[in-house]
């Protein structure tokens, strides 16, 4: 399905998570291991995919974003961890 949006966590080099919104997640994992992703993980590379989560529509995957950048540390490890 060409408009499937998905949620994702990659660990930074520094051990930072970073949450981002793709429909093509490794080509995003790509981009921002090539520092042409965004600002904050270029400065942190290499990172690694460590989560994916299925969202549907753009909407859905940005509400979702929103809701796990609000969570702990070590929530978000916890969630990465029921993979």
């Amino acid at each position: 399905m060409d408009n499937q949006w998905s949620v994702y966590i990659i660990e930074c080099r520094t051990k930072d998570l970073y949450i981002g919104i793709a429909q093509d997640v490794n080509k995003r994992v790509e981009l921002h291991n090539q520092g042409r992703a965004c600002r904050y993980t270029k400065f942190r590379r290499p990172v690694q995919l460590k989560y994916v989560e299925v969202s549907g529509s753009y909407t859905d995957a940005r509400k979702r974003e929103r809701q796990i950048k609000k969570y702990s540390r070590f929530k978000k490890l916890a969630l990465m961890e029921h993979v």
